[in-house]
Parts: C-alpha cells; sequence; structure tokens
C-alpha cells in the first residue's frame, strides 16, 4: 500500500456540533475522513451526537463522514444515518447477538451508497467475523476498548492486523483495515508497514497545536 489514509477522530473529545464544523474545516485540506463516533450510552457508557447533528455537518463540510456506530442496536438507526449522508458506515460485530441480522445490516449498508464497515472490539478475534468478510469493505479494528478517549494503544493489535492481512491475502479480498486508538506517528508507521489502510487518530490530533502537521505526521 502507498498511501496510508487518515481520519481525525470526533471521538467524545468535540464540544458539540459547532466545534466539530470548526474542527472539519481546520483539517479538511489534510484529512481523508473525518472519523464521526456515535455513542448511545448503552453499548458504551458516553453519549455523543446522533444523526440530526450529522446531517448539520454533512452540509457543512466536503469532507467524507466516516460513521462508526457505537450503539446497542444499530438496525433501529442505520437508516437515520444512511440518509443523513455518510459515507462509511461502520456497526460493531458485538452489538449483534443475531448474527443473521448482522449479515441484513451489512448488505443493506453495501446497497447504499455508503460503504460498509464491520468494527470489533480488542478482546474479539479476527476469526470470529471471517463469515463476513464477504460483504464489508472497511474492517475496523479497535486497539482501544470503545468509548473512551486518550488511551494507551493495545500492542496486540499488531498480531491481530498481520492476521487479518494474510487472511485478506489468502482469499484475495479488497477489503480496507482501519485501525483506531490510542495512534501516533511511530505507531501508525509500524500499522502501515503490517497491512493497514486506515489509521484514525483522535486525541492526537484534537490536542495538537497544529493538527494539519499532526495529520501529516500520521501518513509519513
Amino acid at each position: 500500500m502507498d498511501k496510508l489514509l487518515v481520519a481525525p477522530s470526533t471521538d467524545p473529545i468535540v464540544k458539540g456540533i459547532e466545534d466539530m464544523i470548526n474542527y472539519a474545516d481546520e483539517i479538511k485540506n489534510v484529512a481523508d475522513f473525518l472519523h464521526c463516533d456515535i455513542m448511545d450510552g448503552q453499548f458504551v457508557e458516553k453519549t455523543t451526537f446522533d444523526y440530526v447533528a450529522l446531517k448539520l455537518l454533512k452540509e457543512r463540510t466536503l469532507l467524507p463522514l466516516d460513521v462508526h456506530l457505537m450503539v446497542k442496536e444499530p438496525s433501529r438507526v442505520i437508516q437515520k444515518y444512511i440518509d443523513a449522508g455518510a459515507n462509511v458506515i461502520t456497526i460493531h460485530y458485538e452489538a449483534y447477538k443475531d448474527k443473521k441480522k448482522l449479515e441484513n445490516d451489512l448488505k443493506k449498508i453495501r446497497k447504499s451508497n455508503a460503504l460498509c464497515g464491520l468494527s470489533i472490539k480488542p478482546k474479539t478475534s479476527v476469526y470470529e467475523i471471517l463469515q463476513f468478510l464477504s460483504y464489508v469493505d472497511i474492517v475496523l479494528l479497535m486497539s482501544v476498548e470503545p468509548g473512551k478517549s486518550g488511551q494507551k494503544f493495545f500492542n496486540e493489535t499488531y498480531s491481530k492486523l498481520i492476521e487479518l492481512d494474510k487472511i485478506r491475502e489468502d482469499y484475495s479480498s479488497h477489503f480496507k483495515i482501519e485501525v483506531d486508538g490510542g495512534v501516533n506517528p511511530t505507531i501508525s508507521k509500524k500499522l502501515k508497514r503490517l497491512g493497514a489502510d486506515i489509521v484514525v487518530s483522535g486525541s492526537y490530533v484534537y490536542n495538537s497545536q497544529n493538527r494539519e502537521e499532526a495529520i501529516l505526521s500520521l501518513k509519513k
């Protein structure tokens, strides 16, 4: 892979819709996506914005919106985020007890204008999602526990990335691999070397004095 894409994350760190719009405007020339963390206070403890705010953001930025649904019942809201203009919709494997329902929701996203993503938590094996890989455009490996900003990167993510990249090669699959959580320039360089296509960075970018330079440093 020649280019590592970087998606700065809204995470729970932005302070409302206007802050998010300003953030998107500040980084629009160097970011590849804006990673929008949607939390419902049930799948994870924190609560962030919803599809109404996402629609407002869509109207105010040209950045593609990479929507990460950390919600208890994704099936109830997927269409709302499709209608709001999400360019990527990623749902969590762990949010589904009924795996047939998960398959149906992946197919639903695929039939829309959005790319389809499937995310797994740090303790979930990549082998648990093998049967769903043909339905997705992106697999999102969480390198921290979802829902908490500023966590340290889990080193176990490297081995999962290697496994997933090998699966992709063995099956001649074309899904992209995205990694989210605790990413800094040193980590992003190693992730790229091991097969990652996209990295998500929240606190590192948001808290930097020069956010454009921070994003560019992740792409090296």
